[in-house]
């Protein structure tokens, strides 16, 4: 088995959980293609081709390009980013139309896209109902306000790598491997259709107790607006 990765393999992570990744798929017997012209410029029938003209026979090829966005919001005319993330504010209602929310991590924010991943598309979700909730009352519905804890990865049904990061999704250098982060990762996806059951069971009982305050000052920035004392002195 052959990875063809572009320029790097897992560019969000940081060199060490780079290096426990790339560990665990050499014991699995798979090769690696990375660094400058590893870039796939076709697909035929039985061969990958590469930016640097190299060609690897392939009896099976599969396409991993990453996510994609559904093409309703744009079809609709509504404004949205170079992806076709629907264009938001904080409260994820569209600049366009208030009575039009974004739901997941097709949302864009303030032009300030989350990582698309279960990690944003499920708390955005959740927050999405929230305003819709209270829009319907009258309330004046809230930011979001959500972080991150890091990417996992999993490399078998015994293995896995969890990358862990800042609450702004910055990757740095502790990580998980093996067996645990397999386990790890075996939990989370469980846990998802649990969430999913109990919400049904009882609306509003999910949660999300991870906070990104770097946002705020994100937002700040872009806006040309002063940072707070409190940001001065972070």
């Amino acid at each position: 088995m052959t990875l063809v990765c572009g320029e790097v393999l897992g560019p969000y992570l940081h060199r060490r959980g780079r290096h426990s990744v790339a560990k665990r798929l050499a014991q699995l017997g798979v090769t690696v293609v990375e660094g400058s012209g590893a870039n796939v410029t076709a697909v035929t029938r039985d061969a990958v081709r590469l930016g640097d003209g190299r060609t690897l026979p392939s009896r099976v090829t599969i396409w991993t390009a990453g996510f994609g966005v559904p093409d309703l919001a744009a079809r609709s005319g509504l404004s949205t980013d170079a992806l076709g993330r629907l264009l938001t504010d904080e409260t994820l209602t569209s600049v366009d139309d208030v009575r039009i929310v974004a739901a997941g991590d097709s949302a864009a924010p303030s032009g300030l896209p989350l990582r698309m991943s279960c990690q944003s598309a499920r708390p955005l979700g959740a927050h999405a109902a929230d305003t819709v909730l209270n829009r319907i009352t009258g309330e004046p519905p809230a930011r979001i306000n959500m972080g991150f804890f890091g990417q996992c990865i999993g490399l078998g049904r015994r293995g896995a790598t969890a990358q862990l990061a800042s609450k702004d999704d910055t990757a740095n250098g502790f990580y998980i491997g093996g067996r645990l982060a397999a386990t790890i990762k075996e939990t989370a996806i469980k846990g998802v259709l649990k969430e999913l059951a109990n919400e049904a069971r009882k609306p509003g009982s999910y949660s999300w107790f991870i906070k990104d305050d770097k946002r705020q000052q994100l937002l700040r920035a872009k806006r040309g607006e002063a940072p707070t004392i409190a940001e001065r002195t972070a």
